[in-house]
Protein backbone atom coordinates (compact mmCIF):
# COMPACT_ATOMS: atom_id res chain seq x y z
CA UNK A 1 0.00 0.00 0.00
CA UNK A 2 1.03 3.77 -0.63
CA UNK A 3 1.16 6.45 2.61
CA UNK A 4 -2.08 7.57 0.83
CA UNK A 5 -3.97 4.68 0.86
CA UNK A 6 -2.82 3.62 4.10
CA UNK A 7 -4.03 6.80 5.36
CA UNK A 8 -7.66 6.10 6.46
CA UNK A 9 -6.74 2.73 8.23
CA UNK A 10 -3.65 4.74 9.91
CA UNK A 11 -6.10 7.25 11.61
CA UNK A 12 -8.93 4.69 12.28
CA UNK A 13 -5.88 2.70 14.26
CA UNK A 14 -4.48 5.59 15.46
CA UNK A 15 -8.03 6.43 17.14
CA UNK A 16 -8.24 3.03 18.87
CA UNK A 17 -5.18 3.63 20.48
CA UNK A 18 -5.76 7.02 21.66
CA UNK A 19 -9.17 5.70 22.75
CA UNK A 20 -9.04 2.74 24.40
CA UNK A 21 -5.52 1.27 23.83
CA UNK A 22 -6.36 -0.36 20.26
CA UNK A 23 -9.47 -2.24 21.05
CA UNK A 24 -9.72 -3.15 17.27
CA UNK A 25 -10.22 -1.85 13.79
CA UNK A 26 -11.79 -3.22 10.72
CA UNK A 27 -9.98 -5.88 8.37
CA UNK A 28 -6.98 -5.59 6.36
CA UNK A 29 -3.39 -5.86 7.27
CA UNK A 30 -1.79 -2.38 8.94
CA UNK A 31 1.35 -1.41 6.70
CA UNK A 32 3.52 1.89 6.25
CA UNK A 33 5.95 2.22 3.45
CA UNK A 34 8.84 0.49 5.41
CA UNK A 35 7.45 -1.56 7.66
CA UNK A 36 4.34 -4.22 6.67
CA UNK A 37 3.17 -5.97 10.16
CA UNK A 38 2.38 -9.53 10.08
CA UNK A 39 -0.63 -10.36 11.47
CA UNK A 40 0.18 -13.84 12.38
CA UNK A 41 -2.11 -15.01 9.88
CA UNK A 42 -5.47 -14.33 11.83
CA UNK A 43 -5.71 -11.50 9.29
CA UNK A 44 -9.92 -10.90 9.22
CA UNK A 45 -12.11 -11.56 5.88
CA UNK A 46 -12.41 -8.18 4.22
CA UNK A 47 -14.93 -5.90 5.85
CA UNK A 48 -15.01 -7.70 8.88
CA UNK A 49 -13.78 -6.15 12.64
CA UNK A 50 -10.65 -8.18 14.17
CA UNK A 51 -10.03 -7.63 17.41
CA UNK A 52 -6.53 -7.45 19.23
CA UNK A 53 -8.15 -9.43 21.37
CA UNK A 54 -8.22 -12.24 18.91
CA UNK A 55 -4.62 -11.87 18.13
CA UNK A 56 -1.80 -14.03 19.79
CA UNK A 57 0.38 -12.21 22.42
CA UNK A 58 3.23 -11.58 19.21
CA UNK A 59 1.15 -10.79 16.87
CA UNK A 60 -0.44 -8.59 18.96
CA UNK A 61 2.66 -7.06 20.82
CA UNK A 62 4.12 -6.65 17.24
CA UNK A 63 0.83 -4.39 15.94
CA UNK A 64 1.13 -2.55 19.20
CA UNK A 65 4.40 -1.66 18.76
CA UNK A 66 3.98 -0.57 15.10
CA UNK A 67 1.30 1.53 15.99
CA UNK A 68 3.42 3.24 19.10
CA UNK A 69 6.41 3.77 16.25
CA UNK A 70 4.23 5.18 13.48
CA UNK A 71 2.36 7.60 16.12
CA UNK A 72 5.45 8.71 17.48
CA UNK A 73 6.71 9.30 13.73
CA UNK A 74 3.89 11.18 12.60
CA UNK A 75 2.25 12.81 15.73
CA UNK A 76 0.18 15.00 13.77
CA UNK A 77 -1.78 11.90 13.28
CA UNK A 78 -3.01 12.04 16.93
CA UNK A 79 -3.90 16.24 16.47
CA UNK A 80 -5.56 15.12 13.42
CA UNK A 81 -7.44 12.01 15.33
CA UNK A 82 -8.49 14.47 18.19
CA UNK A 83 -9.76 17.11 15.52
CA UNK A 84 -12.30 14.58 14.03
CA UNK A 85 -13.48 13.08 17.74
CA UNK A 86 -14.02 17.25 18.98
CA UNK A 87 -16.02 17.59 16.15
CA UNK A 88 -17.90 14.54 15.97
CA UNK A 89 -18.90 15.47 19.53
CA UNK A 90 -19.77 18.71 18.69
CA UNK A 91 -21.91 17.32 16.53
CA UNK A 92 -23.20 14.78 18.75
CA UNK A 93 -23.86 17.71 21.37
CA UNK A 94 -25.47 20.12 18.65
CA UNK A 95 -28.21 17.04 17.50
CA UNK A 96 -28.56 16.63 21.22
CA UNK A 97 -29.17 20.40 22.16
CA UNK A 98 -31.93 20.16 18.53
CA UNK A 99 -33.61 17.30 20.42
CA UNK A 100 -34.26 18.81 23.76
CA UNK A 101 -35.84 22.09 22.37
CA UNK A 102 -38.13 19.52 20.22
CA UNK A 103 -38.83 17.91 23.16
CA UNK A 104 -39.95 21.43 24.92
CA UNK A 105 -41.15 23.34 22.07
CA UNK A 106 -44.76 23.52 23.57
CA UNK A 107 -43.35 24.98 26.64
CA UNK A 108 -40.46 27.12 25.12
CA UNK A 109 -43.09 28.63 22.16
CA UNK A 110 -46.14 28.74 23.79
CA UNK A 111 -46.72 28.30 27.39
CA UNK A 112 -49.36 30.25 27.57
CA UNK A 113 -48.48 32.74 30.24
CA UNK A 114 -44.75 33.98 28.87
CA UNK A 115 -45.27 37.50 27.67
CA UNK A 116 -44.99 37.47 24.24
CA UNK A 117 -44.24 40.95 21.83
CA UNK A 118 -42.51 41.93 19.11
CA UNK A 119 -44.55 40.79 16.11
CA UNK A 120 -47.11 38.19 17.38
CA UNK A 121 -47.56 36.51 14.07
CA UNK A 122 -43.37 36.73 13.17
CA UNK A 123 -42.34 34.14 11.22
CA UNK A 124 -40.00 33.18 13.99
CA UNK A 125 -39.97 33.34 17.73
CA UNK A 126 -37.32 34.65 19.74
CA UNK A 127 -37.07 33.75 23.19
CA UNK A 128 -35.13 35.01 26.18
CA UNK A 129 -33.94 33.44 29.12
CA UNK A 130 -33.07 36.96 31.53
CA UNK A 131 -32.07 38.08 34.88
CA UNK A 132 -32.59 41.59 35.97
CA UNK A 133 -29.31 42.06 37.56
CA UNK A 134 -27.42 40.17 34.68
CA UNK A 135 -24.46 42.55 33.52
CA UNK A 136 -25.43 40.62 30.39
CA UNK A 137 -28.75 40.59 29.79
CA UNK A 138 -28.78 44.36 29.88
CA UNK A 139 -26.19 44.52 27.15
CA UNK A 140 -28.63 42.15 25.21
CA UNK A 141 -31.72 44.48 26.06
CA UNK A 142 -30.99 47.07 23.82
CA UNK A 143 -29.51 44.66 20.64
CA UNK A 144 -32.65 42.74 21.12
CA UNK A 145 -35.08 45.66 20.88
CA UNK A 146 -33.10 47.10 18.07
CA UNK A 147 -33.11 43.27 15.94
CA UNK A 148 -37.23 43.14 16.72
CA UNK A 149 -37.63 46.58 15.47
CA UNK A 150 -35.46 46.54 12.74
CA UNK A 151 -36.63 42.70 11.76
CA UNK A 152 -40.03 43.77 11.98
CA UNK A 153 -40.65 39.96 11.43
CA UNK A 154 -40.02 38.36 14.81
CA UNK A 155 -42.03 37.17 17.50
CA UNK A 156 -40.01 37.34 21.10
CA UNK A 157 -41.31 35.55 24.23
CA UNK A 158 -39.70 36.80 28.31
CA UNK A 159 -38.86 33.85 30.23
CA UNK A 160 -38.27 35.10 33.78
CA UNK A 161 -35.36 33.26 35.12
CA UNK A 162 -34.00 35.27 38.09
CA UNK A 163 -30.74 33.13 38.96
CA UNK A 164 -29.05 35.63 40.95
CA UNK A 165 -29.78 36.28 44.49
CA UNK A 166 -33.23 37.32 46.15
CA UNK A 167 -33.34 40.57 44.62
CA UNK A 168 -33.66 38.66 41.15
CA UNK A 169 -36.16 36.56 42.52
CA UNK A 170 -38.26 39.83 43.80
CA UNK A 171 -37.91 41.80 40.61
CA UNK A 172 -39.09 38.57 38.46
CA UNK A 173 -41.66 37.91 41.06
CA UNK A 174 -42.84 41.83 40.56
CA UNK A 175 -42.74 41.47 36.66
CA UNK A 176 -44.80 38.46 36.21
CA UNK A 177 -47.32 40.13 38.86
CA UNK A 178 -47.51 43.04 36.98
CA UNK A 179 -47.94 41.16 33.90
CA UNK A 180 -50.76 39.49 35.91
CA UNK A 181 -52.01 42.92 37.12
CA UNK A 182 -51.80 45.42 34.34
CA UNK A 183 -51.25 43.32 31.05
CA UNK A 184 -48.84 43.09 28.73
CA UNK A 185 -48.23 46.85 27.75
CA UNK A 186 -47.28 47.61 31.36
CA UNK A 187 -45.35 44.59 31.69
CA UNK A 188 -43.18 45.54 28.23
CA UNK A 189 -42.05 49.13 30.18
CA UNK A 190 -41.21 47.54 33.44
CA UNK A 191 -38.99 44.96 31.63
CA UNK A 192 -37.21 48.20 29.91
CA UNK A 193 -36.82 49.85 32.65
CA UNK A 194 -35.20 47.15 35.00
CA UNK A 195 -33.13 46.23 31.65
CA UNK A 196 -32.01 49.95 31.61
CA UNK A 197 -31.81 50.95 35.06
CA UNK A 198 -27.95 51.09 36.07
CA UNK A 199 -27.73 51.12 39.93
CA UNK A 200 -28.61 48.46 42.37
CA UNK A 201 -32.05 47.07 43.45
CA UNK A 202 -33.61 47.34 46.06
CA UNK A 203 -37.64 46.51 47.25
CA UNK A 204 -37.69 50.28 47.00
CA UNK A 205 -36.26 50.71 43.73
CA UNK A 206 -38.59 48.19 42.01
CA UNK A 207 -41.89 49.70 43.42
CA UNK A 208 -40.36 52.84 42.09
CA UNK A 209 -39.25 51.36 38.39
CA UNK A 210 -43.11 49.79 38.49
CA UNK A 211 -44.65 53.20 39.24
CA UNK A 212 -42.51 54.42 36.65
CA UNK A 213 -43.64 52.64 33.80
CA UNK A 214 -47.27 52.72 34.89
CA UNK A 215 -47.63 49.80 37.58
CA UNK A 216 -50.18 49.77 40.00
CA UNK A 217 -47.85 49.08 42.60
CA UNK A 218 -50.22 48.30 45.09
CA UNK A 219 -51.75 45.38 43.06
CA UNK A 220 -48.52 44.59 42.50
CA UNK A 221 -47.45 44.22 46.01
CA UNK A 222 -50.66 42.43 46.58
CA UNK A 223 -50.14 40.17 43.87
CA UNK A 224 -46.58 39.19 44.85
CA UNK A 225 -48.53 38.35 48.22
CA UNK A 226 -51.09 36.58 47.62
CA UNK A 227 -51.00 35.01 44.10
CA UNK A 228 -49.00 31.70 43.53
CA UNK A 229 -49.83 31.56 40.27
CA UNK A 230 -47.04 34.32 40.35
CA UNK A 231 -44.29 31.70 41.89
CA UNK A 232 -45.93 28.89 39.91
CA UNK A 233 -44.74 30.27 36.72
CA UNK A 234 -41.53 30.81 37.82
CA UNK A 235 -40.85 26.86 38.98
CA UNK A 236 -42.00 26.20 35.37
CA UNK A 237 -39.53 28.33 33.40
CA UNK A 238 -37.09 26.96 35.99
CA UNK A 239 -38.22 23.37 34.83
CA UNK A 240 -38.00 24.36 31.50
CA UNK A 241 -34.23 25.93 31.71
CA UNK A 242 -32.79 22.57 33.41
CA UNK A 243 -34.59 20.60 30.97
CA UNK A 244 -32.66 22.70 28.39
CA UNK A 245 -29.50 22.91 30.71
CA UNK A 246 -29.40 26.16 30.85
CA UNK A 247 -27.65 27.13 33.67
CA UNK A 248 -26.85 31.18 32.87
CA UNK A 249 -28.24 34.18 30.93
CA UNK A 250 -29.05 35.67 29.01
CA UNK A 251 -29.76 32.49 26.84
CA UNK A 252 -32.03 33.00 24.02
CA UNK A 253 -33.41 30.41 21.86
CA UNK A 254 -34.87 30.67 17.90
CA UNK A 255 -35.90 27.44 16.17
CA UNK A 256 -34.71 24.49 17.08
CA UNK A 257 -30.64 26.78 17.94
CA UNK A 258 -29.66 27.58 21.72
CA UNK A 259 -27.56 30.80 22.12
CA UNK A 260 -25.89 30.63 25.32
CA UNK A 261 -24.80 34.06 26.04
CA UNK A 262 -24.60 37.89 24.76
CA UNK A 263 -24.37 37.88 21.24
CA UNK A 264 -23.70 41.52 19.61
CA UNK A 265 -26.40 42.73 17.06
CA UNK A 266 -24.74 41.69 13.86
CA UNK A 267 -24.57 38.26 15.08
CA UNK A 268 -27.75 38.13 16.17
CA UNK A 269 -28.96 39.30 12.56
CA UNK A 270 -26.84 36.47 11.22
CA UNK A 271 -28.55 33.88 13.57
CA UNK A 272 -31.89 35.04 12.55
CA UNK A 273 -31.40 34.69 8.65
CA UNK A 274 -29.42 31.10 9.39
CA UNK A 275 -33.00 30.47 11.48
CA UNK A 276 -34.80 31.49 8.07
CA UNK A 277 -33.00 29.84 5.80
CA UNK A 278 -33.53 26.60 7.65
CA UNK A 279 -36.73 27.00 7.57
CA UNK A 280 -36.77 27.46 4.48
Amino acid sequence: MTETTTRPLTLAIAAAAIIGGGAGYFGGTLSTPDAPVAMAQQEAPQGEALSLLDLDDASRDALQGEMRRYLLENPEIIVEVIGLLEAQQVAEAAEAERQMVADAADDLFNDGFSYVGGNPNGDITLVEFLDYQCGFCKRAHAEVQTLIQQDGNIRYVVKELPILGPMSVEASRAAVAVLIEDGAAVYERFNDTLMTFGGQLSSQVIDGLAQRAGADVTAMRAAMENNEEIDERIAATRALAGALEITGTPTFVMGDTVIRGFLPLPQMEEAVAAVRNTAN
